[in-house]
């Protein structure tokens, strides 16, 4: 009995231990960066009354070729050296109660703000600009793509993950395929005058995908016609992938989820608060959580940008999407469409009191100083991504302050800034009564009263949401499944979705 048991014991050890090491193996295998490496505004969303927050995770797809795997696969061997460009990009929004989830795409040759960033491994410094939203990952990494969406969005975004042509085709084979559709046969090759092509060639029908054909499937562009439609065949991609990592039970099946953990380690890189595999695992089951009947992909409505007809910007439309994100508001009509988060404009917040900015009493946390002492800084950013700024607006609401009582206040001479949203902010809990008493006397919602280190005084922010007028205009409230007809959602469970070949590239 002795005997057994000394030998069970070193059994058991022996086997902790080689699970711990292999622990540190897959966590040896992830590489990390900085969260956020660029200049951004957006702050993380406020709890429900149950305490949830929503989750926000952007993945990016990468074009690097600084590997002879990736060469092989991409092609490009005279770009090795050339800056990454992300020409795949998708925002997942999580829902604070983790019953639905959304996913949003960007094409890649959309024009934008790209803030100031600085590149966390070389400490290069990069001045803002206004450009395609590729180009963000070669200014200061996925960080800097990160700080671009929020400043287009206003949604925090929680963390990232990039993943490259060699990673796709690892996580491929590592499912075991997935399956897509085509209505027409098609070959993605060069044609006279259209030079690329990502080699994709199949038969009309069902057809299973893995390795390299996974990845042609997710590069072709050029034969479904456009940046918007590759955006669409992505996603039925991983709407079909989610599917069957569902049917395959993966978390209850130790072999096969090992090898999608080997995969996944080797093929993504996170950013470094999600670094280990615990953690990684811990958002997989979050993610697993959601229904595929909950779960719906869609583009950003966009409209040719007049400078570039090869660019796009997003169009007005896109601002739903964004109030829907920021507001915690499902894209599909089958969760509650009571409106989850801000923007009601009567300064009160989804419970229908401003309680968030009261102490734990239901008092306010401090009371304010006379208006006609309140300093306030009035800025004009009022400058969108489809919009030039509105001349003067940080000289007419200073001014409709002063007739307000508020002697102190002053317009910012400095240039038009960009802010999605009107926002009022205050540096220290001394002037939070002060702040939020500018904000009721000009309607702005409560919730837009914020702490920041990024300003000495209490600075009124005028965003792109408040162009005309001296009040706050009331906001729409968003209701589930209120998407615009432009975004081209398509519903996770949804299996009858194939892609029509552009008639050059069918054979």
């Amino acid at each position: 009995m002795r005997w057994s048991a000394t030998t069970l014991a070193v059994l058991i050890l022996g086997t902790a231990g080689a699970g711990y090491l292999y622990y540190q193996h897959l966590n040896g295998n992830i590489d990390k960066g900085e969260r956020s490496s660029g200049d951004s505004k957006a702050h993380k969303t406020e709890p429900n009354a149950a305490g949830q927050t929503p989750m926000n995770i952007l993945l990016l797809g990468s074009d690097s070729r600084a590997s002879d795997a990736n060469v092989a696969l991409g092609g490009g061997k005279n770009h090795r050296d050339n800056p990454p460009l992300a020409d795949v990009q998708m925002l997942i929004h999580l829902s604070a109660d983790r019953k639905s989830a959304s996913v949003v795409s960007i094409p890649r040759d959309t024009r934008v703000d790209i803030p100031a960033c600085k590149d966390p491994d070389t400490g290069e410094k990069f001045p803002a600009t206004n450009a395609i939203i590729n180009t963000s990952l070669a200014r200061g990494g996925a960080g800097c793509t990160l700080a671009t969406w929020e400043n287009l969005t206003g949604v925090y975004i929680d963390h990232w993950m990039t993943i490259d042509f060699a990673g796709v085709v690892s996580m491929a084979d590592a499912i075991g395929g997935v399956e897509v559709c085509v209505n027409q046969n098609v070959w993605d090759r060069p044609l006279p005058g259209v030079p690329g092509g990502s080699g994709l060639k199949m038969t009309a029908g069902r057809k299973k995908v893995e390795g390299e054909q996974a990845l042609q499937w997710l590069r072709t562009r050029h034969a479904w016609g456009s940046d918007p439609l590759r955006a669409r065949a992505q996603h039925m991609y991983m709407n079909s992938m989610i599917r069957t990592l569902k049917s395959q039970n993966v978390f209850t099946d130790a072999g096969r989820l090992m090898d999608l953990a080997e995969a996944a380690t080797k093929s993504l890189t996170v950013s470094e608060e999600i670094g280990t595999v615990k953690k990684l695992y811990d958002l997989g089951m979050q993610l697993k959580t959601v229904p595929t009947d909950r779960l719906t992909m869609t583009t950003i409505p966009t409209v040719e940008d007049p400078e570039d007809e090869n660019h796009l910007l997003p169009a007005p439309d896109a601002d739903k999407m964004w109030a829907m994100l920021r507001d915690d508001v499902s894209f599909d009509d089958k969760g509650t469409k009571e409106k989850k988060g801000s923007g009601t404009g009567d300064g009160k917040d989804a419970a229908g009191d401003d309680d968030a900015a009261r102490g734990d009493a239901g008092q306010p946390s401090d009371e304010p100083a006379a208006d006609s002492e309140i300093g306030v800084l009035v800025q004009n950013a009022t400058r969108s991504a489809t919009l030039g700024p509105v001349s003067g607006r940080a000289g007419d609401i200073a001014g409709t302050l002063v007739d307000k009582g508020f002697a102190k206040a002053v317009k910012d001479t400095s240039a038009a800034l960009s802010e999605e949203r009107t926002v009022v902010r205050y540096p220290g809990d001394e002037l939070a009564g002060d702040a939020r008493r500018v904000a009721e006397a000009l309607g702005i919602p409560a919730n837009a009263v914020r702490k920041s280190t990024d300003v000495s005084g209490i600075t009124l922010v005028v965003g792109a949401d408040w162009r005309e007028g001296t009040s706050y205009p009331k906001q729409k409230t968003p209701e589930a499944g209120d998407l615009p007809e432009t975004s081209d959602a398509i519903n996770g469970s949804d299996t009858s979705k194939c892609m029509d070949v552009y008639k050059p590239y069918r054979w």
